[in-house]
C-alpha cells in the first residue's frame, strides 16, 4: 500500500518540496489532493537524500503546506495509445481537449522515451516532397531527418508549417501509412485555432494528431508536450509501420519553460540564463527521430524555433544546429518584401540532401542544379553590395543579368502561393528556366551534357 504524505516543506512557484520520503524515483508521477477534493498531477524532478522536489503541472495556486495530500504513483507519465489518436487533439499531458472520449488502451508508453541507439539506426535515403521549391530543390527534406526551421518573431513560420503538413508526401506512402504529429508549445489561442481550421479545411485532419499547449496553460505542461508528441510518433512509426512527420513549434517556448523551472530550482545558470543541460535536454528530443533497422516506419522531425532578436548565435538555434542535420532559415528582409515563404537560401542547408536526390530519387540534374543556383545567388549578394556603392548603372552587362536573375529567383522560385503545390519536376524545370537568364559560360557548376539537355538560354 502506498503512503500519502500530508505535510509539505514549502511551496515555491510551480514546485513543492517534501522531506522524509522513501522509495521514490526520478520522473515518477505524483497525485496531489487539495482540500480533499481537487486532484492535480505532478512529477518528481529532484531527489536529494530524503528530500524530493515535485513539479506541479496545473500550478500551485491554492496549495499550502497543510491542505495537501501527496501520493507517489510508482511510474512515470504514461500515455495510452492506439490508432484512434489519429484526427484527435490533446493537451500537453496527452489528455483530450477536443470534446471526445479519452483513449482507452492496454498499450501505455513512457513519454520520456529514449533516443534511438546509433547502432540500430538506418541511414535516411528517400526524400519527402513538400511542394515548396526552395526546400525541395535546395535543402531537400529526407525521410528520417531532423531539419529545423529557424524563424523570427512575426515571420510566417506558422503558415509554412501548415503548408508542409498539407502538402508533405513520401514516396511509397499513402493516407493509410502516413501521419503527421503536430506539437505546439506556448501558442496563442488564435494560432491554435488557425492550425485546427487549416487542417480541417485542407481535409488532412484525419491523419493529424495534435498536442497543444496554449500560452495560458501551465508552463510545466509545456515541457511534456514534445515528449507526448514524439511518444505518439514512435508508436505509429514502430508499432504500425507508418511514416510520421513530426512538427514541433515553438522550441524557444519549450527552452524558456526549461529556463524558468531551472531558475525556480535554484540551479546555476549557463549562457543567457539557460540551464547548462539545455544541449543534452534538446538532444533527447531531437534524437528520437529517425529510422530503425528492421522497422518499416520512420519519424521525420521539423522543429520550429523563433530566434530572439533574429540572432542565429543565440543558445537555442546554436545548440539545435549542432544536434540536427541542417536548418531552414527564414529571412526578415524577404518577409518584408512580401515574399512567401521567406527562406534565406545561403545560410540554409540539408546535410542529408546529397544521399536522397539524383537519378534514383528525384532527377539526374538535381544536385548540380542546386549547386549552380547556390553559387549564382551568392554572386548576386556580392553584386547588390557593390551596386549600393557605385550604382547599378555602372555595373557590367553580365553583372546586370545576375541582378535580374536574383530578382526573378526570389519572386518566381522562392516565392509561391501558400496553396501552390509544385512537383519536383516543376521545381527543377523552373530552376533551369531562371538559370537561363545567365550566359551559358557562367554555369561552371553544371556538366556540359546537362546544359545541353536543359538549358533554355541563347546559344553562345
Amino acid at each position: 500500500m502506498r503512503k500519502e504524505y500530508l505535510k509539505l516543506d514549502k511551496v515555491e512557484g510551480p514546485l513543492i518540496v517534501l522531506s522524509n520520503i522513501e522509495n521514490v524515483a526520478y520522473d515518477e508521477m505524483v497525485e496531489i489532493k487539495i482540500d480533499q477534493n481537487e486532484i492535480r498531477k505532478g512529477k518528481v524532478i529532484k531527489i536529494e537524500k530524503d528530500q524530493v522536489v515535485i513539479q506541479v503541472f496545473e500550478g500551485t495556486a491554492g496549495i499550502s503546506t497543510h491542505n495537501t495530500a501527496v501520493k507517489f504513483l510508482g511510474e512515470p507519465l504514461m500515455l495510452p495509445l492506439s490508432k484512434e489518436i489519429l484526427g484527435r487533439t490533446f493537451n500537453g499531458m496527452g489528455e483530450p481537449i477536443d470534446g471526445a472520449y479519452q483513449i482507452i488502451s492496454h498499450n501505455k508508453y513512457n513519454v520520456n522515451g529514449r533516443p534511438i541507439n546509433p547502432v540500430a539506426r538506418k541511414y535516411p535515403r528517400n526524400y519527402i516532397k513538400t511542394g515548396l521549391s526552395a526546400i525541395d530543390a535546395l535543402m531537400t527534406l529526407i525521410r528520417g531527418q531532423k531539419l529545423p526551421i529557424f524563424s523570427g518573431s512575426g515571420i510566417a513560420h506558422n503558415e509554412l508549417a501548415v503548408q508542409i503538413v498539407k502538402q508533405a508526401e513520401i514516396e511509397g506512402s499513402d493516407s493509410e501509412n502516413f501521419a503527421v504529429v503536430f506539437g505546439a508549445m506556448g501558442v496563442r489561442h488564435d494560432d491554435a485555432s488557425y492550425f485546427i481550421r487549416s487542417f480541417e479545411a485542407a481535409g488532412v485532419l484525419d491523419h493529424v494528431v495534435m498536442y497543444l499547449n496554449l500560452a495560458d496553460d501551465p508552463i510545466t505542461e509545456r515541457i511534456s508536450t514534445p515528449k507526448c508528441a514524439l511518444t505518439a510518433a514512435e508508436y505509429l512509426a514502430f508499432e504500425h509501420n507508418m511514416h510520421v512527420l513530426v512538427i514541433l513549434t515553438d522550441m524557444t517556448s519549450y527552452s524558456e519553460a526549461l529556463r524558468e523551472i531551472s531558475s525556480t530550482r535554484g540551479e546555476v545558470p549557463s549562457r543567457k540564463g539557460y540551464p547548462g543541460y539545455l544541449y543534452s535536454d534538446l538532444s533527447t528530443i531531437y534524437e528520437r527521430a529517425g529510422m530503425i533497422e528492421g522497422k518499416e516506419g520512420s519519424i521525420t522531425l521539423i522543429p520550429i524555433l523563433t530566434m530572439p532578436n533574429d540572432d542565429i548565435t543565440h543558445p537555442i538555434p546554436d545548440l539545435t544546429g549542432f544536434i540536427t542535420e541542417g536548418q531552414i532559415v527564414l529571412n526578415r528582409e524577404l518577409n518584408q518584401k512580401g515574399i512567401y515563404p521567406p527562406i534565406a537560401i545561403l545560410p540554409s542547408l540539408s546535410r542529408l540532401m546529397k544521399d536522397g536526390i539524383g537519378k534514383d530519387y528525384t532527377r539526374e540534374d538535381h544536385a548540380d542544379l542546386a549547386s549552380q543556383l547556390f553559387s549564382s545567388y551568392s554572386k548576386v549578394q556580392d553584386l547588390r553590395s557593390l551596386a549600393q556603392i557605385i550604382g547599378e548603372d555602372d555595373l557590367g552587362d553580365v553583372d546586370k543579368l545576375y541582378l535580374k536573375f536574383g530578382r526573378v529567383f526570389e519572386e518566381k522560385f522562392i516565392a509561391q502561393s501558400s496553396f501552390e503545390n509544385r512537383s519536383i519536376t516543376e521545381t527543377l524545370n523552373l530552376g533551369w528556366k531562371i538559370l537561363s537568364i545567365l550566359p551559358r559560360s557562367d554555369l561552371d557548376r553544371l556538366k556540359p551534357e546537362l546544359i545541353n539537355k536543359y538549358y533554355k538560354g541563347k546559344k553562345e
